[in-house]
């Protein structure tokens, strides 16, 4: 769930790297989620980073050591020592969330999520992504679940779009048209 101050600071980052014609932003975002998961691995340093007793200095200092085998850019290292200062690790999932979120629309990408009946064959897939990518306009990045629930067929969601392809929205349609006829 990516919260208001998630896309605050992701907003911010994006348009550090942005500027910078020769970072990748997709590396940023990989080097983003290193640091995360680092931090996700120790308790004490969760802890650490998020109590106001130790110094943001100290933090910093940890932090630098702890991340530079990883290879981090220094805007990137920069924008943590900052996530950190403001005591707002706690909120890094969510602004690397919102951060994805925010570069794939820069590059072009619309999220969408598609729940089917059953498990779609990978010919299945690449066909509704081909046919997303074309209702959109943009190059569709699909998640997807299965709902036995949907009886047969897929509900896909791009955006606020719904498109209902399901035998249970079928039969829902069905039911209306009965119901205002009666």
């Amino acid at each position: 769930m990516i919260s208001v101050v998630g896309m605050r600071y992701a907003k911010a980052l994006i348009e550090v790297i942005g500027s910078d014609s020769k970072r990748d932003p997709k590396m940023a975002l990989e080097e983003l989620r290193a640091v995360n998961g680092l931090i996700a691995e120790s308790n004490a340093l969760h802890n650490a980073l998020l109590s106001p007793a130790v110094s943001p200095s100290r933090k910093r200092s940890v932090m630098a050591k702890l991340i530079q085998p990883l290879g981090v850019s220094e805007s990137v290292r920069n924008f943590v020592f900052v996530v950190i200062d403001h005591r707002r690790v706690s909120e890094l999932a969510s602004i690397i969330e919102a951060f994805d979120r925010l570069l794939d629309e820069r590059l072009g990408f619309a999220r969408g999520s598609v729940q089917s009946a059953s498990e779609l064959s990978a010919a299945q897939k690449a066909a509704l992504e081909a046919e997303l990518s074309r209702l959109s306009g943009k190059i569709a990045k699909l998640d997807y679940a299965v709902d036995p629930a949907l009886i047969g067929g897929v509900v896909a969601r791009i955006g606020a779009r719904i498109y209902d392809g399901s035998v249970r929205g079928q039969l829902e349609k069905l039911r209306l048209k009965l119901a205002a006829g009666a």
